[in-house]
């Protein structure tokens, strides 16, 4: 087992990683900008390196501030978090030419899961199911006119290299096809510095599920049942739940085994997450496969009893995982709401300090955050505030927890998405579990 841990991150899930590394009796190392001093993540950790201003460019993307902090802090590992160099293949190389332990896949597993065309690829030839598409990357206009007639509309146009819903556009009718086309590749050069794109048929009414994965070094692979990501805006997640209502047992040994399949395809090690669409008749397609810790993940350690962050931990150190697929079994029902310091109706950032802070405690209820009393919540980085996150014996009883736990959460000081969240928890829809990612178009509208 490692003896000291340099964390690249910050926020909540910096702290959670320091949590689960005193647990095991591991020194660890906070890394920090100017604008994070005052952090929980500086004061909770053993020792903390100051590695630059505010700019994440400058701090927490810059890679020789960071392999120097680990070195002459003597750490034998990194634990990357989410987020910022977590899944850059780059750092992980870098890691190991420093000998220093890079806590998650390999750098090969990275590039190949973070090119979607070949990642695409990999699946279908793992036998996992993918949508109709074209087999890589396309770059003629007229080729990509062609291939979307052949599919027919709604067609999506992705970003090869693409996430958080950047280079992405969704085509209904053959006349919107060219520029959407060039505005998918521009958006995708600007943001991920690789114009390649691919083309999809678009399912109008999908579901987002996501099955968790484990993997040691030794070639065992785990799922760890699916998530329920529907909820969401823009891309980015709001709501996620373990497990999803429409999801029973065959199928979630089904979507478990397809999450292992190419896990093992693909060598890969430490903990991923396999991305599916699924349509309205429960089939299912690879989406995407993220290789790191997801924001989402206690709803899996609440249902499943397994600490994600600690088996990181040890599997990286060369230990083989603590359990097998048949010890793994899905009890109960939990949900998380990302609380974002930003306004509930504008969504847009409310950076600010906290003026007062009272955390919704009780049975079944855990936040995981970095705020408190007088925190300032800086403009540079990522708006999550907390993540709120609840467990009890079903769903029904899961949505009473957390509506009241949402009501006992108070922060002032600063705008945040806590009236979004009961707004949401309130649609008779979401109770009965008649969603899919245009839930927030149905229901949200920007003038009420």
């Amino acid at each position: 087992m490692f003896k000291k841990i340099l964390i690249a991150n910050r926020g909540e899930i910096a702290l959670r990683i320091i949590r689960a590394c005193k647990e095991l009796g591991i020194k660890t190392v906070a890394v920090h900008s100017t604008a994070d001093a005052h952090s929980l993540h500086v004061r909770f950790a053993d020792q903390s390196v100051c590695i630059g201003p505010p700019k994440s460019a400058d701090s927490y993307l810059h890679v020789p501030s960071i392999i120097s902090a680990a070195e002459i802090t003597d750490s034998e590992a990194i634990h990357p978090g989410y987020g910022f160099l977590a899944e850059n293949a780059s750092f992980a190389e870098v890691c190991n030419s420093a000998g220093i332990k890079f806590i998650g896949p390999s750098p090969d597993s990275i590039k190949l899961m973070g090119d979607k065309a070949k990642a695409r690829e990999t699946a279908q030839k793992a036998g996992v199911p993918i949508l109709p598409g074209s087999p890589g990357v396309i770059t003629e206009e007229a080729d990509a006119l062609s291939l979307a007639r052949e599919l027919g509309f709604p067609v999506i146009i992705k970003a090869v290299a693409g996430g958080g819903g950047k280079g992405m556009r969704v085509v209904f009718e053959e006349p919107e096809f060219a520029s959407a086309f060039v505005m998918a590749q521009s958006e995708a050069l600007a943001a991920f510095g690789n114009a390649d794109v691919y083309v999809e048929k678009y399912i109008t009414q999908p579901r987002h599920i996501e099955v968790q994965v484990m993997a040691d070094e030794k070639g065992n692979v785990v799922s760890l049942g699916e998530r329920e990501c529907s909820i969401q805006r823009r891309h980015q997640k709001l709501i996620e739940e373990a497990p999803s209502v429409v999801v029973d047992g065959p199928l979630r040994k089904r979507m478990g085994d397809m999450a292992v399949a190419l896990a093992r395809a693909v060598k890969y090690r430490n903990a991923g997450t396999i991305e599916f669409l699924m349509d309205e008749d429960r089939s299912f397609y690879f989406m995407e496969m993220n290789t790191r810790i997801q924001v989402e993940h206690p709803v899996t350690e609440l249902v499943t009893g397994v600490d994600l962050v600690k088996e990181q931990i040890r599997v990286a150190s060369g230990m083989p995982l603590s359990f097998t697929q048949d010890q793994v079994t899905v009890r109960g029902h939990s949900i998380e709401c990302r609380v974002n310091a930003e306004d509930p109706v504008k969504f847009t950032p409310s950076p600010g300090t906290i003026t007062a802070y009272n955390p919704p405690g009780g049975p079944g209820v855990r936040v995981d955050t970095a705020a408190y009393t007088q925190y300032v919540i800086p403009p540079f980085y990522d708006s999550m505030i907390a993540k709120l996150i609840v467990y009890a014996d079903t769903r029904d009883e899961a949505i009473m927890r957390m509506k009241r736990a949402l009501d006992e959460f108070i922060i002032e000081g600063v705008k945040t998405t806590i009236p979004l969240h009961k707004r949401i928890l309130a649609e008779e829809d979401f109770q009965t579990g008649n969603i899919s990612t245009k839930f927030m178009e149905r229901y949200y509208n920007p003038q009420q």
